[in-house]
């Protein structure tokens, strides 16, 4: 069993002995959640134990990083996309808040940067790390593939949509972003953005990356919760504004405190701000 999947259950087992099964005994029927980012693990999380809450509930996970979301819940092949931004065809419900790390190499000596110092570095301005103080190295860009809303919160959040040099190499999972950031030769010149959950959980296990702060704040829980580390996305279930009792059965686990425990084992809560 992987440790992705022995979590998933533990937290699922744990938030159903907390969460009183009678709360939404009358839910029943199927429910499709999409996605293409990093919440997979947390997601699934939550829909076992939704279902062990509502044993007549039964939820499916369409999870692809090459999926469109919100065309699936558009065309009826979904009633929940996960996303970081609103669309104002559809109903939101905020569940948690990501941050978005600056990864560098750990041997990358730039102290930090500021968000506008962000968007240069990203819309290809800056070009050499020792015009901000690194070292004499050309910045090797890491995007993040269009359709993952990772990329649109970090474009709308620095002001860049669309200025993203097409010469970046594009790469879908935050996982293979790590193994690219550290891998790049020379070691010194690669810069990505990766979910903050991501970013400080490989941070903490040794491997060699860093994050830089942005306008002096350092890339924490705390910060991202109280809105001084600026870089951050909500993590939102969109749905359609018909009314859809599962739908919102759903939404009122996920902010119920046992459903904000399971986010917050690696998103910020809502909850306790």
């Amino acid at each position: 069993m992987t440790v992705g999947r022995f979590v998933t259950g533990l937290l699922a087992g744990v938030a159903f002995c907390l969460f009183h099964a009678g709360s939404f005994a009358q839910t029943a029927g199927n429910l499709v959640i999409a996605g293409n980012g990093p919440e997979q693990t947390t997601i699934e999380a939550l829909a076992r134990a939704f279902e062990k809450a509502n044993p007549r509930a039964y939820v499916d996970i369409l999870w692809d990083e090459d999926s469109n979301p919100l065309q699936l819940v558009n065309t009826g092949q979904a009633q929940i996309a996960v996303t970081g931004a609103e669309d104002p065809a559809l109903a939101a419900t905020q569940i948690g808040w990501d941050g978005i790390g600056i990864l560098v190499h750990l041997s990358n000596f730039t102290k930090e940067v500021t968000k506008q110092q962000v968007a240069d570095i990203f819309s290809g301005k800056i070009k050499e790390w020792s015009e901000l103080g690194g070292p004499e190295t050309k910045i090797l860009l890491i995007d993040r593939p269009r359709n993952q809303n990772v990329r649109e919160a970090f474009e709308t959040q620095v002001g860049i949509a669309g200025k993203i040099p097409d010469s970046a190499k594009v790469i879908g999972v935050d996982e293979a972003v790590v193994k690219a950031v550290v891998g790049t030769l020379p070691p010194l010149s690669a810069a990505s953005y990766i979910s903050l959950s991501t970013g400080l959980s490989v941070v903490s296990g040794g491997v060699a990356v860093r994050l830089l702060p942005v306008d002096k704040v350092e890339p924490e829980v705390p910060t991202v919760k109280d809105g001084r580390y600026s870089l951050r996305r909500p993590l939102l279930m969109l749905s359609k504004k018909e009314p859809n009792i599962l739908v919102e059965a759903f939404a009122k686990f996920a902010l119920s405190p046992p459903g904000q425990m399971i986010i917050g084992e690696i998103y910020v809560p809502m909850s306790n701000k």
